[in-house]
């Protein structure tokens, strides 16, 4: 059912309507996230980013929880797509199981320090990388589908 969890504060943009979709070869782009849900404008340009031949779900945490647990995209090939790392911890809070969390594009801000390229985390998004590992989750950086997975957690043992 959901064949890609990817971190991408960008949501939908060239990288994953074109690269990612394809490569995935997905029916269903899954943006949860609690704030975009609530704007208009924002979901307008996130249905026009996506490909034609793909669905669209814009969702809450809670929302998406519900849904996938309960089964409903099981027959779906999902790509599900969030802004941070906090968001999928209330997912997995809520009972979604996730086997691999690839983290893309998350851009540097004020107190964060920069992991890999295009990749910058604060504090609390590596607390929410902490939870996420010791729940079982595989933690990958990896921007393009060609490119090869790096050990997320070994980045941020690194840099720390």
């Amino acid at each position: 059912m959901i064949v890609n969890v990817r971190i991408d504060e960008r949501l939908i943009h060239g990288q994953v309507a074109t690269m990612w979709t394809n490569h995935l070869k997905v029916n269903r782009i899954m943006v949860v996230d609690n704030v975009v849900v609530k704007n208009e404008m924002e979901k307008d340009v996130l249905k026009m980013a996506k490909p034609n031949s793909v669905k669209l779900s814009i969702l809450t945490t809670k929302g998406a929880s519900a849904r996938i647990t309960n089964g409903q995209y099981d027959d779906q090939r999902v790509f599900l797509i969030v802004k941070n790392p906090a968001t999928l911890v209330e997912l997995v809070d809520n009972g979604v199981m996730l086997e691999e969390i690839n983290i893309g594009n998350m851009s540097a801000k004020k107190g964060s320090k920069q992991v890999a390229k295009s990749i910058g985390v604060t504090p609390e998004d590596i607390e929410a990388f902490k939870h996420l590992n010791e729940k079982g989750v595989k933690l990958v950086a990896q921007m393009v589908p060609n490119e090869d997975k790096s050990d997320f957690m070994k980045l941020l043992r690194e840099e720390n």
